[in-house]
């Protein structure tokens, strides 16, 4: 029964902890999320948390709805690395993503 043996190594050893699926974040990240901050108007961030696929990941918004997320380290990073940069910053599993976001999608798939 070889599939029992590759379906628990694809767990990640059988752990099945949260983002054993997941890579980490990496500094390319970080590069990223800053220079969609320093070249977009009224961005704010929403720190999604860890999930069984995916580790906390910090999705930031600008004001015209266009988007990012990348996976940060941890929620407090998020809100720290976000408070340095004066990007107000909120938990996305309390006040939910932005209507505008959801605007700018809608405009994206209707220029396809």
């Amino acid at each position: 029964m070889a599939w029992k043996r590759r379906r628990r190594r694809d767990r990640g050893a059988g752990s099945g902890a949260p983002g054993t699926m997941d890579r980490a974040a990496e500094s390319v990240d970080r590069k990223h999320l800053e220079e969609f901050v320093r070249t977009r108007q009224g961005v704010e961030g929403f720190v999604e948390p860890r999930t069984m696929v995916t580790e906390t990941t910090l999705l930031l918004v600008a004001i015209d709805g266009e988007w990012t997320r990348r996976r940060v380290p941890s929620a407090k990073w998020a809100h720290d690395w976000a408070n340095k940069l004066g990007v107000p910053t909120y938990d996305a599993a309390v006040v939910g993503v932005p209507q505008r976001m959801r605007d700018w999608n809608s405009r994206q798939r209707g220029k396809s």
